[in-house]
């Protein structure tokens, strides 16, 4: 059931959304001349998968999790994409792939060795990555990792409908700050 969800508000969001989608990629390429980003994830039983959103920091910005990057490296349209979540959404074509839910753990980089082995020894791999979560909406992100795997785990034993839409509004109306970065 939620999966139709998924497809439904994916497609519904890229359809109404291309305007906004088409501005962002206009003044992305003024901003950084590259304005999507696109870097592989671990997915839904480990595999990988190409995770695409708007590029909120540099071009020559190290791979590597938001709470290890610079703040220094993160570009004034990056930052309004970054309040506004609006740099996630691209990901709605992950989610319409089926590589992504709107709501999951949110999907990390191969190279969080210790994120990886906490979540897999909950399980947290047998659902597909979100765009939100009970985390995202709590502030909890990859820079505790432990915390961050036992929510995921959490989400996902308590997951219902209403949860499902509880978490999207939240995100919608601004609750959670997104990753952090080093200042």
């Amino acid at each position: 059931m939620l999966r139709f969800f998924d497809v439904f508000f994916s497609l519904a969001g890229l359809v109404f959304g291309l305007p906004v989608l088409l501005i962002i990629y206009v003044i992305g390429l003024f901003d950084t001349g590259s304005p999507l980003f696109l870097q592989e994830r671990v997915g839904r039983n480990k595999r990988p998968f190409v995770l695409v959103k708007f590029r909120t920091m540099k071009v020559d910005t190290a791979s590597v999790a938001s709470h290890l990057a610079s703040a220094s490296s993160i570009t004034r349209l990056g930052n309004f994409l970054r309040k506004t979540k609006l740099d996630e959404l691209p990901q709605l074509w992950n989610v319409l792939k089926g590589e992504m839910s709107l709501v999951g753990p949110r999907p990390n980089l191969f190279n969080q060795e210790e994120l990886i082995a906490e979540r897999d020894a909950l399980g947290v791999y047998s659902v597909r990555p979100g765009i939100t979560g009970l985390a995202q909406v709590n502030e909890i992100d990859m820079s505790t990792p432990k915390l961050l795997a036992e929510t995921d785990a959490r989400m996902i034993r308590e997951m219902s409908i209403s949860r499902y839409f509880s978490y999207i509004l939240q995100t919608v109306t601004g609750k959670g700050s997104g990753d952090r970065v080093k200042h």
